[in-house]
């Protein structure tokens, strides 16, 4: 009588496998005896066991893998809120340089609003957000003063809308969590080189080899070097990176890792055109794009941020995971910002001031959550209890100095920069916070999945003003949370509603020394998940309502200082597709449609007025095509991304919208691939966003960047 056996999957470098093997012997063995018995010819269908390691970075523009922003094992999919993952091979594959760049896939994010001044600046859902980004779960730094190094990601993570029932004081619009590159159990190692537009050179590492004889204990270091100029005369940029990691093993039931990155920035400060010669017409003409309204002898900004810390989980024989995050992190900036105000009744000569700031500090975090998932009056619950701890520190020096003005139609640089001995702003700003946070996730049945959460943080406040001998402390309770129910309409299509809140601490005071109330955020989310064929991509339909109170801005008559300025609402509705076709197209879609105002403010003038550089429509698109038979290896992609005109209600004017297109095209052997990527392919002048009512961010012209990679 014929037996049909169950093949055992080869072991050969797939440790996973070879730990199936004697389950698999067992199957067969079954499988036989009972087809022997059987009076029938019995033929099975042929069986695949695939295992992914997940220390290896998605491939593909869409993902199954769980989010991690998510702090659970669910995938976005499963999640009853908006949330992004940007994978390394979308990244990759659009020469993504920046965070800015990677935040462009996601709908309802507005990037590089301030231009390119080399921080990172984002909007979230019409709310600033630059200030939420984490790396591995714990926070930046209350004030994220360094722009963070693309190329140790694996994967970039957005969470849209309030998140302080996972991470305590957070804004309101959502968080970025970049996810940092892991060790490898297996050898391996990359070398890149980068040439490109306006000087760009670039050299990258990626190395890495298992300790161990099973991979679990293995060391990885990724490294980088850029050296580039701008389109903007006398601005130039200079990265340094290099982030070791290690993993260690300590048993099947733990996983430990230590991470540890330097990243070192040197660069002068793009600060955009004047409004007047750009946006406004002006009797002398249009400025170039590359004017410079700086000082080419300006102290450039020299910074330095080192981390190191460990990412450990531990399965305990009871079902019990517990899950501890921890980092150590130092910050340092120094440099001399010349900033453009009024122009002369001669529509020429630009008025300046100098500003030298000095920036130090230190931040420490840990978070610790125990999940467990078990069944109770007949219902599945996933239960996470966890504990969260960040303290921050930050020291300010800054002087006000004098500088010369300059005919920007005919400059003539070389002015000094006069700055008094005395500083204008010498204080220490110091955040502590410590939360407990609970949340459960209930399937309920086969379709309807609950989720709810509650926490209560405890936030200190000081800041010593040593110019005033003065020492303001507060401390502020805040109870914040989250609900969530999504329905499985079909085995593909999963519609939800959520509710969340937020708060955050304000740190510092007005200029009469009071310290200012915590701003919090609400917001309501209904939407709609679809899984594609295949589970081959997700696409996601969301429309919301935020609002946030106790919002600070710039003091515009005392400089260094803040004011609070009301209530802001911003609603909206997001569509975004990541999904991975047949035939070897991969794209990845986002569109917005935001409605922001200003709801409250203590100046009257400025209510109903749209939040800063938040346009009502926005959109990206970016695809590729990988060619097979005789075009084997090659692929090309293309892509485009438009945004509708800006307003504000701290600028007075108008910033007229846009749309830029970007292609690529690229070839993979065994132990080598190229790639070629020209952004802004025609080359289309436009403007980033509005600073203020004197100065406006210039947007990127034309850029390409050839990549060459050798890997073994």
């Amino acid at each position: 009588m014929p037996v049909r056996r169950l093949a055992v999957p080869a072991t050969a470098g797939c440790l996973f496998c070879a730990s199936l093997a004697p389950a698999y012997a067992e199957v067969a063995k079954s499988t036989e005896i009972a087809a022997t018995s059987s009076d029938r010819v019995a033929t099975l269908p042929p069986v695949t066991v695939s295992a992914t390691d997940d220390s290896r970075h998605d491939t593909g523009f869409a993902t199954r893998r769980p989010a991690s922003v998510t702090k659970s094992g669910a995938p976005a999919a499963e999640s009853a809120q908006s949330v992004t993952v940007v994978t390394r091979d979308l990244m990759d594959s659009q020469q993504a340089q920046s965070l800015n760049d990677a935040l462009a896939n996601s709908a309802g994010v507005v990037t590089n609003v301030f231009g390119r001044r080399g921080w990172d600046d984002f909007i979230i859902r019409g709310q600033r957000a630059a200030d939420s980004v984490f790396v591995d779960g714990l926070l930046v730094e209350a004030n994220n003063r360094i722009a963070q190094e693309l190329f140790g990601a694996e994967r970039v993570e957005v969470l849209k809308g309030p998140a302080s029932i996972l991470y305590g004081g957070v804004q309101p619009g959502g968080v970025v969590n970049i996810v940092s590159k892991r060790p490898r159990p297996e050898l391996f190692g990359e070398l890149g080189l980068t040439v490109g537009s306006h000087g760009l050179r670039q050299v990258t590492a990626d190395v890495g080899t298992p300790l161990s004889e099973n991979g679990k204990a293995a060391v990885r270091i990724n490294a980088l070097a850029t050296n580039s100029d701008d389109p903007t005369d006398y601005v130039w940029f200079r990265n340094r990176w290099i982030a070791p990691s290690l993993s260690l093993d300590l048993g099947a039931r733990t996983d430990f890792t230590i991470l540890a990155s330097h990243n070192e920035r040197q660069y002068v400060r793009q600060q955009g055109l004047p409004v007047n010669g750009t946006i406004n017409a002006n009797r002398n003409g249009t400025l170039p794009a590359s004017r410079f309204i700086g000082e080419p002898g300006a102290q450039p900004y020299d910074g330095t941020q080192d981390r190191i810390g460990y990412a450990l989980t531990h399965r305990f024989d009871s079902g019990w995971t517990l899950n501890q995050n921890l980092r150590w992190q130092t910050l340092s900036l120094t440099g001399t910002l010349v900033s453009a105000g009024t122009m002369a009744a001669n529509s020429q000569t630009l008025n300046r001031s100098g500003t030298q700031q000095d920036f130090s500090g230190n931040t420490f975090g840990v978070d610790t959550n125990l999940q467990r998932r078990f069944t109770f009056a007949g219902m599945q619950h996933d239960v996470m209890l966890g504990v969260d701890y960040r303290r921050s520190s930050e020291d300010r020096l800054q002087r006000t100095c004098r500088v010369a003005a300059l005919n920007v139609y005919n400059p003539v640089y070389g002015a000094s920069i006069n700055c008094p001995s005395a500083y204008n702003l010498d204080q220490t700003d110091t955040f502590g916070t410590l939360g407990f946070y609970a949340r459960d996730q209930v399937r309920i049945g086969e379709r309807w999945l609950l989720s709810a959460g509650l926490r209560h943080d405890t936030a200190r406040t000081s800041t010593t003003d040593r110019l005033q001998s003065r020492r303001t402390d507060d401390t502020s309770h805040a109870v914040t949370g989250s609900a969530g129910l999504m329905f499985d309409l079909t085995s593909w299509a999963r519609p939800y509603v959520s509710y969340a809140t937020s708060f955050l601490p304000n740190l510092g005071t007005d200029v009469t020394g009071a310290t200012f109330k915590p701003e919090t955020g609400r917001q309501l989310e209904l939407g709609i998940k679809f899984d594609m064929p295949g589970k081959t991509g997700l696409l996601t339909l969301a429309a919301f309502d935020l609002t946030r109170r106790n919002v600070l801005s710039s003091d515009p008559i005392n400089t260094g200082y803040s004011i609070a300025v009301g209530e802001q609402r911003s609603r909206g509705f997001e569509a975004e597709l990541t999904q991975d076709l047949g035939g070897g197209w991969s794209i990845a879609g986002a569109y917005a449609y935001i409605a922001s105002e200003v709801t409250e403010d203590s100046v009257s003038g400025n209510v109903g007025k749209a939040l800063n550089n938040v346009p009502r429509h926005s959109v990206s698109l970016w695809g590729t095509k990988r060619f097979r038979g005789a075009l084997a290896g090659w692929y090309a992609g293309a892509g485009v991304r438009a945004e509708s005109r800006k307003q504000g209600y701290s600028f007075n004017y108008s910033v007229p919208g846009y749309a830029v297109a970007d292609v690529a095209v690229g070839y993979a052997a065994a132990h080598w691939r190229a790639a070629l990527n020209i952004k802004n392919v025609f080359d289309k002048a436009y403007y980033a966003g509005g600073l203020s009512n004197n100065v406006v961010a210039v947007g990127n012209p034309r850029t390409a960047m050839l990549n060459v990679v050798l890997s073994y």
